[in-house]
Protein backbone atom coordinates (compact mmCIF):
# COMPACT_ATOMS: atom_id res chain seq x y z
CA UNK A 1 0.00 0.00 0.00
CA UNK A 2 1.42 3.15 -0.98
CA UNK A 3 0.35 6.25 1.54
CA UNK A 4 -0.56 9.60 1.29
CA UNK A 5 -0.96 12.47 3.48
CA UNK A 6 -5.32 12.18 3.50
CA UNK A 7 -5.47 8.41 3.65
CA UNK A 8 -4.97 6.14 1.15
CA UNK A 9 -3.01 7.18 -1.66
CA UNK A 10 -3.32 3.18 -3.62
CA UNK A 11 -3.56 -0.51 -2.56
CA UNK A 12 -3.54 -3.30 -4.64
CA UNK A 13 -5.38 -6.87 -3.33
CA UNK A 14 -5.94 -10.44 -4.93
CA UNK A 15 -8.47 -13.11 -3.88
CA UNK A 16 -9.13 -16.47 -5.05
CA UNK A 17 -10.28 -16.69 -8.47
CA UNK A 18 -12.81 -19.37 -7.17
CA UNK A 19 -13.08 -21.64 -4.88
CA UNK A 20 -13.51 -25.09 -7.22
CA UNK A 21 -10.24 -26.96 -6.90
CA UNK A 22 -9.42 -26.81 -10.77
CA UNK A 23 -8.92 -23.11 -10.32
CA UNK A 24 -6.34 -23.37 -7.67
CA UNK A 25 -3.59 -20.91 -7.87
CA UNK A 26 -5.19 -18.11 -9.99
CA UNK A 27 -5.44 -15.22 -8.31
CA UNK A 28 -8.10 -12.61 -9.04
CA UNK A 29 -6.85 -8.72 -8.63
CA UNK A 30 -7.89 -5.30 -8.26
CA UNK A 31 -6.26 -2.23 -7.72
CA UNK A 32 -7.75 1.55 -6.67
CA UNK A 33 -5.41 4.58 -6.76
CA UNK A 34 -7.37 7.65 -5.55
CA UNK A 35 -8.02 10.61 -7.85
CA UNK A 36 -5.40 12.80 -7.10
CA UNK A 37 -2.25 10.37 -6.66
CA UNK A 38 -3.36 9.08 -10.33
CA UNK A 39 -0.33 9.13 -12.82
CA UNK A 40 2.20 9.76 -10.27
CA UNK A 41 3.83 5.65 -9.58
CA UNK A 42 1.19 4.71 -6.94
CA UNK A 43 -0.36 2.18 -9.10
CA UNK A 44 2.62 0.63 -10.49
CA UNK A 45 4.07 0.61 -7.11
CA UNK A 46 1.23 -1.26 -5.21
CA UNK A 47 0.48 -3.48 -8.03
CA UNK A 48 4.37 -4.43 -8.78
CA UNK A 49 4.54 -5.44 -5.02
CA UNK A 50 1.13 -7.56 -5.64
CA UNK A 51 2.81 -9.27 -8.17
CA UNK A 52 5.94 -10.48 -6.28
CA UNK A 53 3.99 -11.02 -3.41
CA UNK A 54 1.80 -13.76 -5.61
CA UNK A 55 5.06 -14.82 -6.55
CA UNK A 56 6.56 -15.80 -3.76
CA UNK A 57 2.93 -17.23 -2.54
CA UNK A 58 3.63 -19.45 -5.38
CA UNK A 59 0.48 -18.37 -7.53
CA UNK A 60 0.10 -19.55 -11.15
CA UNK A 61 -1.39 -16.74 -12.88
CA UNK A 62 -2.81 -13.26 -11.51
CA UNK A 63 -6.16 -12.21 -13.65
CA UNK A 64 -8.51 -9.19 -13.78
CA UNK A 65 -10.43 -6.97 -15.91
CA UNK A 66 -10.32 -3.87 -16.97
CA UNK A 67 -13.08 -0.73 -18.73
CA UNK A 68 -11.78 -0.71 -22.45
CA UNK A 69 -11.47 3.17 -22.09
CA UNK A 70 -9.60 3.21 -18.89
CA UNK A 71 -6.22 3.63 -21.61
CA UNK A 72 -4.10 4.41 -18.14
CA UNK A 73 -4.65 1.41 -16.44
CA UNK A 74 -4.19 -0.75 -19.55
CA UNK A 75 -1.07 0.83 -20.58
CA UNK A 76 0.03 0.29 -17.70
CA UNK A 77 -0.73 -3.61 -17.50
CA UNK A 78 1.41 -4.13 -20.59
CA UNK A 79 4.27 -2.31 -19.16
CA UNK A 80 4.10 -5.13 -15.98
CA UNK A 81 3.55 -7.87 -19.07
CA UNK A 82 -0.04 -8.98 -18.30
CA UNK A 83 -1.91 -9.51 -21.52
CA UNK A 84 -5.12 -8.91 -22.75
CA UNK A 85 -7.02 -12.36 -23.93
CA UNK A 86 -10.25 -11.28 -24.73
CA UNK A 87 -13.11 -9.22 -23.53
CA UNK A 88 -17.02 -9.79 -21.56
CA UNK A 89 -19.62 -8.15 -23.32
CA UNK A 90 -21.61 -6.10 -20.67
CA UNK A 91 -19.97 -7.80 -17.88
CA UNK A 92 -19.62 -4.66 -15.08
CA UNK A 93 -22.47 -2.25 -14.51
CA UNK A 94 -21.11 1.34 -13.79
CA UNK A 95 -23.24 4.33 -13.29
CA UNK A 96 -26.12 2.08 -14.17
CA UNK A 97 -25.07 0.94 -17.60
CA UNK A 98 -23.72 -2.70 -18.28
CA UNK A 99 -20.39 -1.95 -19.85
CA UNK A 100 -17.78 -4.35 -21.48
CA UNK A 101 -14.54 -5.20 -19.72
CA UNK A 102 -10.90 -6.51 -21.04
CA UNK A 103 -9.85 -9.66 -19.99
CA UNK A 104 -6.05 -9.59 -18.40
CA UNK A 105 -3.91 -12.17 -17.45
CA UNK A 106 -0.21 -12.25 -16.40
CA UNK A 107 1.29 -16.36 -15.76
CA UNK A 108 3.54 -16.07 -12.86
CA UNK A 109 5.48 -19.37 -12.78
CA UNK A 110 6.89 -19.04 -16.54
CA UNK A 111 10.49 -17.66 -17.09
CA UNK A 112 10.20 -13.73 -17.86
CA UNK A 113 10.96 -13.11 -21.45
CA UNK A 114 14.21 -11.69 -20.83
CA UNK A 115 15.64 -14.84 -19.30
CA UNK A 116 14.48 -16.76 -22.07
CA UNK A 117 15.97 -14.55 -25.13
CA UNK A 118 19.63 -15.83 -23.02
Amino acid sequence: MAGAEKGIAAFAASFPYSTRPCYAGIGEFSVYVARDQRRQGAGRVVLSSLIEAARTSRLHKLTSRVFPENAASRALLKRLRFSEIGTHRRHGKLDGIWRDCVIVELPLDEEPLSAQAK
